[in-house]
């Protein structure tokens, strides 16, 4: 069996222009613990519209796609089938074409 902490967010960024990025945020690990997830709720900055999102698709590891032009940290709580709840914290990570990251 897995250890609780198998799980950690993983993200992808892409820079659109004019300090925009759109970016994912995703739950990966081991088949047989994201198998266990029920739905990830994740916690973006409290500047977002809906800061609190509900992702149940587990076909794409629970991927919630937005975009925005600042570096935060991002919660997200994941719920078990069995009623357990795991917490994880990402730092997002938005880096410009050049490769110079975003600090902001």
């Amino acid at each position: 069996m897995a250890s609780k902490n198998s799980l950690r967010i993983e993200q992808s960024q892409k820079y659109e222009d004019d300090d925009w990025w759109s970016w994912s945020v995703w739950i990966d690990g081991p088949t047989q613990d994201l198998d266990a997830v029920d739905l990830v709720e994740y916690t973006l900055h409290s500047t977002f519209r809906d800061p609190v999102r509900t992702i149940k698709t587990r076909h794409n590891g629970f991927k919630l796609d937005t975009e925005g032009w600042g570096v935060f940290p991002i919660y997200a709580r994941v719920c078990k089938r069995d009623g357990s709840v795991i917490r994880l914290k990402h730092q997002l990570k938005l880096t410009y074409p050049e490769g110079k990251p975003n600090l902001k």
